[in-house]
């Protein structure tokens, strides 16, 4: 009797042990099944924002882009980066077909739910209060504190929404000011908090946290809303590559990934902190103006604008690596230095460093010199094109000529042109084709180098 129960004991546990191999081997199967499934190139939309997709010294970046970059990495397939003109229609393309997937943070609502699948990883977002730091202290740790205060807004926004709603709830005092400005944004508003101007607005988070690795001196702890999800969607019958997407963020490469991704576009500081006091009593500019002096000749540029250029870039810093990658005392990107002949290991040697970069400044030089006739008003033109990429000044440029701006004048037109493209009504504007940027880092970039340009022509001989 005992034989027979410890058979049917054995038998019993081999055929648990056969039934869990058998369904681990179809799960892979699917899991092999679905991944087969990936086309050879992800149509992917998204849309140009600070935080998306952006691009930068010709070079394709932001958070969405660099996480969807490494998801076809690791599973071997192109990427086709589509961008909408809107939500709606971003949503519209996946819906039609004409892309298999949006990497932007759609919200998790009810509407989109019904229209698209979340798949990936899961943000939260929701509105702050953006308000200057006072040394470490901050005047506002309370929505109660707010009673009072002047909050600035835009009109018929959410946010406006928002701070009436919190005014209610509070039994009203809040002096609310709807900023009437025909282009203001909401990065408008952030730069004027941090420059003085107003006392305090509201937020996303998102935006919030890319905005204040550009100025440190805001805090934007105060949270104002309840959090909303978000992530990235497929269409409704594309369950299999949301499934593929899901299993992926839950990879430790993945996450790990995302915390470099994160980090690097709402972490990083944007901003020049390396200290550097310039002394010009003993009649030059720095160490290595030998350098700036041997290849001035390649742009045919006054070697001091070069110096200049050096100050402002890296403060003569041969070591220093940018938030965007950018290398060495001229700051090149590694991808424009590899084109120039420069390999990554080679790309902080000053030597091969200030020559590539003066081989870019020249070729941004000829390409311009079809659009700006005058050599020194379009030294201000590469300069720019230099920080920003060239194809920004091109949409500048094409800016500044359709709304009555001189486009072959830097300072008070191709400059303010500049300045448009942080707004959506211009950057979606259909003479421009590079999308967003943050132009107020190109016009401050162009004011300094030109500003120490003039200090070391009064201090420095030729």
């Amino acid at each position: 009797m005992k034989g027979i129960v410890y058979y049917l004991l054995s038998m019993t546990m081999l055929a648990i042990i056969v039934g869990c191999s058998c369904n681990n081997g179809s799960d892979d199967a699917r899991d092999k099944d679905s991944t087969q499934l990936l086309p050879d190139t992800l149509r992917v939309a998204t849309l140009y924002s600070p935080s998306s997709y952006f691009i930068y010294r010709d070079a394709m970046l932001g958070y969405d882009y660099s996480l969807v970059t490494e998801f076809a990495k690791d599973h071997n397939v192109e990427i086709d980066v589509i961008v909408a003109p809107n939500m709606s229609e971003m949503i519209k393309m996946v819906e039609t077909g004409e892309a298999d997937l949006i990497a932007y943070e759609v919200p998790i609502t009810s509407e989109y739910k019904n229209r698209v699948i979340p798949c990936g990883m899961i943000n939260y977002n929701y509105q702050v209060l953006v308000q200057p730091k006072k040394g470490d202290k901050v005047e506002i740790t309370d929505v109660t504190q707010l009673v009072g205060k002047d909050i600035y807004v835009e009109p018929d926004s959410k946010y406006l929404q928002r701070i009436e709603n919190l005014n209610k709830e509070l039994g009203g005092g809040i002096n609310i000011h709807i900023v009437e400005k025909d282009t203001i944004i909401t990065e408008d508003l952030i730069a004027m908090v941090a420059n003085g101007d107003i006392p305090l607005t509201i937020v996303d988070s998102d935006i919030a946290r890319v905005n204040k690795t550009y100025y440190e001196n805001l805090d934007i702890s105060l949270q104002l809303s309840f959090k909303q999800r978000s992530s990235w969607c497929v269409s409704l019958s594309s369950q299999w590559l949301a499934d593929i997407i899901n299993k992926w963020v839950e990879k430790e490469n993945p996450k790990r990934k995302y915390a470099e991704v994160h980090r690097k576009y709402f972490e990083l500081s944007k901003t020049e902190k390396r200290p550097y006091t310039m002394d010009f009593s003993k009649g030059y500019i720095s160490d290595y103006d030998a350098y700036f002096k041997k290849y001035a000749n390649i742009v045919n540029w006054d070697w001091r604008i070069l110096a200049a250029q050096a100050y402002t870039e890296s403060r003569f810093d041969s070591t220093a690596v940018s938030w965007a990658g950018a290398r060495g005392i001229m700051q090149l990107m590694p991808e424009t230095a590899k084109s120039y002949g420069l390999s990554l290991n080679k790309i902080e040697r000053i030597d091969d460093n200030v020559k590539a970069a003066t081989q870019v400044l020249k070729k941004l030089d000829s390409s311009l010199s079809k659009i700006v006739e005058n050599p020194e008003e379009r030294q201000k033109f590469v300069l720019a094109a230099y920080n920003s990429g060239i194809g920004h000044i091109y949409d500048a440029i094409a800016l500044a000529e359709k709304y009555g701006m001189d486009p072959q004048k830097w300072d008070g037109n191709v400059a303010e042109a500049v300045l448009m493209k942080t707004q959506p009504q211009y950057y979606n504007d259909p003479v421009c084709k590079y999308g967003y940027f943050q132009g107020t880092q190109t016009y401050e970039y162009v004011n300094k180098v030109m500003d120490f340009y003039r200090k070391c022509k009064r201090k420095v001989p030729l």
